[in-house]
């Protein structure tokens, strides 16, 4: 009885230190990619689910304050509010060069990333896609952009500044004014659901690991969303969460090797 008492009076003390160092303003600020399915979706009466939602919930859960969760338009935009301190943490796909801006921590799932093109293509696997003629399509400053601009040799990359709808991404590959389109695998899917006429290349040409970021230098607030991480995942927290979603080419992360 006397050490339960103890747990549960840490808890007391240890609580509140946790809430001020990650939710500062008493609100657990958390910002992800609106357009990403990977990391979440908005409906049309502006309620978010997903991943990256259903983690910041929690974490505000446990913390003992309120989530406020904002859908950003890019991954600029969510870089600039964790930098900024507008939001406490953001989710983000990790590359090296934003690792330089902010801190990442572990993975919490890694997701798959493929080509779609025409179903009458010749192009039959990511191999196939660097050659000379190729116009691969991809948006500006997303890992599948950066992953091809330093990649690709052969081919032409034509990169979009925003995140198209489905049906204008779909008539830029079936009118041929891109040959492939690099995006995340689950909406490359979805894509081709849609759109008959459009297929997805059956093997990844890159695999990116789904991470919580926050700002630059605060390891305290790091090693607190990686202990909560590690707990996500061996629970079975992530994976529900990747079920419910229904996400495709998605999968927990494994545990950091350390």
């Amino acid at each position: 009885m006397m050490q339960l008492l103890h747990v549960l009076l840490a808890l007391v003390l240890v609580l509140p230190q946790l809430a001020a160092n990650l939710a500062p303003t008493g609100t657990l600020r958390a910002t992800f990619i609106a357009n990403n399915p990977v990391q979440g979706r908005v409906d049309s009466a502006g309620a978010t689910s997903g991943p990256a939602p259903d983690l910041a919930r929690e974490l505000a859960r446990r913390l003992g304050v309120p989530p406020g969760i904002t859908p950003l338009p890019s991954a600029g935009a969510v870089m600039e509010s964790v930098i900024t301190g507008k939001a406490d943490i953001g989710f983000l796909a990790y590359e090296a060069a934003r690792a330089e801006q902010v801190d990442f921590s572990d993975s919490y799932l890694v997701s798959g990333s493929a080509y779609a093109v025409r179903a009458d293509s010749s192009i039959r696997n990511s191999a196939d896609v660097d050659r000379p003629g190729v116009i691969v399509g991809a948006v500006t400053g997303q890992s599948q952009e950066v992953w091809v601009r330093e990649h690709i040799k052969s081919a032409r990359i034509n990169a979009l500044p925003t995140v198209p709808a489905n049906a204008v991404l779909a008539a830029l590959l079936l009118d041929g004014k891109v040959h492939a389109f690099a995006a995340n695998r689950t909406r490359m899917v979805e894509l081709a659901r849609d759109f008959p006429a459009i297929r997805v290349l059956p093997d990844d040409f890159l695999v990116v690991g789904q991470a919580i970021v926050v700002a630059k230098g605060n390891r305290t607030r790091l090693d607190e969303v990686n202990r909560f991480l590690a707990g996500m995942r061996t629970s079975g927290f992530v994976k529900a969460s990747i079920d419910r979603a229904n996400l495709l080419g998605v999968e927990v992360a494994p545990a950091p090797g350390r």
